[in-house]
């Protein structure tokens, strides 16, 4: 894998250039009277390539730039965009996010951070490896994944085919309280969907691969043959007796519940009062064996950046703390709307890890099965299902059910249901088998008791 020769991200020469255009806008912002502005400039390009039948079924290429600019009459603010980047494209974009702005009602929350929250010095996080990869090149990897899955087992009958996804871009962002700043990026990833079965008795699962360095993504085979194995155990699934069990959340599905408490901890769902939990700061939230640690800083991670959406700089904390609720994700405008100061999460988390202290080296999934005994070991959930007001959790369900630790078969058309309270506080244990979707991470993740709705 080398790195691309095309001109499009001549980091460089493209950054100077993109720092100069967000300055001339912030100038053309004061020039017409604003008494603040914030203005951002970016581009990016991405290909997308899928296959089907080991064919090639689509390609998708884009390339998109474009500046956005705020600007403040006071309390008032007003907000327009523009992919034209000549002086007087952006000169007309000022005058109408200025016009907006003038004829807009005051917001005592609106306005830029404070100068001294500003990430005015940041490290370079290595977020950017370019990948020079061309659509026959991308569409031979996808096609080496679906053949693998294809060829796991005579079992696997179908396809929803594989796909490869790569894309890079970069950004600038200032405003009139003296930040100017910005870095490349980029994200790449191969996934693919195999069927299992025949007629009435098919089953889909998948399985995908992603990373900001294309050099560290899994081969194909494994993706394919990972995946075509998780269809293959699917088969032959049946309900269960309705009841109250225990409930094992494989990994990649429990990164969900992790986002429920962002979600039900954001500036947003918080002013709104929109939030099961509302004044919760400082409060047990989660099971005591339990910490919540947010780095925004580790190199390489898909969820690192050295500032927020505003500049802001991001913070390295524990956000729970034993089961203590420390923190709150909040922007400038939300934190002011709730009377405190921003949390640096404008645009969202910074590699959040769900951690329990209780975790040992060699708790493995298998582990968490012999812990959780007899229960409903959940790999797939279906449909929304989730109140954020009540924290009311109702979600249909895919797994298997587990007796004596050991898997027995695998369960379909069931329910599971609870409340995202008492489900955080009953928390038994968090595994070793660690998996990283996002900016979020968790190991599997097991509930001493839920409602399991079957039979």
């Amino acid at each position: 894998m080398t790195k691309s020769t095309d001109d499009f991200l001549d980091i460089p020469a493209q950054q100077a250039q993109f720092r100069d255009l967000i300055s001339d806008a912030l100038q053309c912002a004061r020039q017409v009277g604003a008494s603040d502005a914030a203005a951002e400039i970016s581009e990016s390009r991405g290909l997308s390539v899928a296959v089907r039948h080991c064919k090639l079924e689509t390609i998708e290429q884009t390339r998109d730039r474009g500046l956005a600019i705020t600007v403040f009459a006071g309390q008032r603010r007003g907000s327009a965009s523009t992919s034209d980047f000549s002086a007087d494209a952006i000169r007309r974009t000022v005058e109408a996010a200025w016009h907006i702005a003038r004829h807009t009602a005051e917001d005592p929350a609106a306005g830029l951070p404070d100068p001294d929250q500003l990430a005015l010095h940041y490290p370079d996080l290595d977020l950017h490896h370019p990948w020079a990869i061309d659509v026959p090149e991308a569409a031979r990897l996808a096609i080496r994944a679906e053949r693998a899955a294809l060829a796991t087992s005579d079992l696997i009958t179908n396809t929803e085919g594989a796909s490869l996804d790569t894309s890079e871009g970069h950004f600038v962002l200032g405003n009139t309280q003296g930040f100017l700043g910005g870095y490349p990026y980029s994200r790449h990833s191969l996934s693919v969907a195999p069927i299992a079965g025949h007629g009435d008795g098919m089953q889909r699962d998948y399985w995908y691969t992603a990373a900001r360095d294309a050099q560290t993504l899994a081969a194909p085979l494994q993706v394919g043959r990972y995946a075509a194995q998780r269809a293959l155990s699917r088969l032959n699934a049946r309900s269960i007796k309705t009841g109250h069990y225990p409930v094992l959340f494989e990994a990649p599905l429990a990164v969900g519940l992790l986002g429920a408490l962002v979600q039900a901890t954001s500036g947003g769902a918080l002013y709104r009062k929109a939030s099961f939990m509302l004044d919760s700061l400082g409060k047990t939230v989660l099971a005591d064996h339990l910490d919540v640690v947010e780095n925004p800083y580790i190199p390489g991670a898909q969820g690192s950046s050295p500032f927020d959406g505003e500049g802001v700089r991001p913070q390295a904390r524990r956000v729970v703390d034993c089961g203590l609720l420390t923190g709150y994700f909040l922007s400038t405008y939300t934190a002011r709307k709730l009377g405190m100061s921003t949390t640096g999460n404008a645009g969202g988390s910074h590699n959040l890890s769900l951690r329990s202290r209780l975790t040992q080296p060699d708790d493995t999934l298998a582990a968490m099965l012999q812990k959780m005994g007899t229960g409903l070991l959940v790999t797939e959930l279906i449909g929304q299902g989730v109140n954020y007001v009540t924290g009311d959790y109702s979600r249909g369900a895919f797994g298997y059910w587990v007796q004596d630790g050991q898997i027995s078969h695998p369960v379909h058309e069931v329910t599971i249901a609870g409340n995202l309270s008492d489900m955080f506080r009953q928390i038994i244990a968090i595994g070793a088998d660690v998996h990283h979707r996002g900016a979020k991470s968790t190991g599997s993740i097991l509930i001493e008791k839920m409602a399991v709705a079957g039979l």
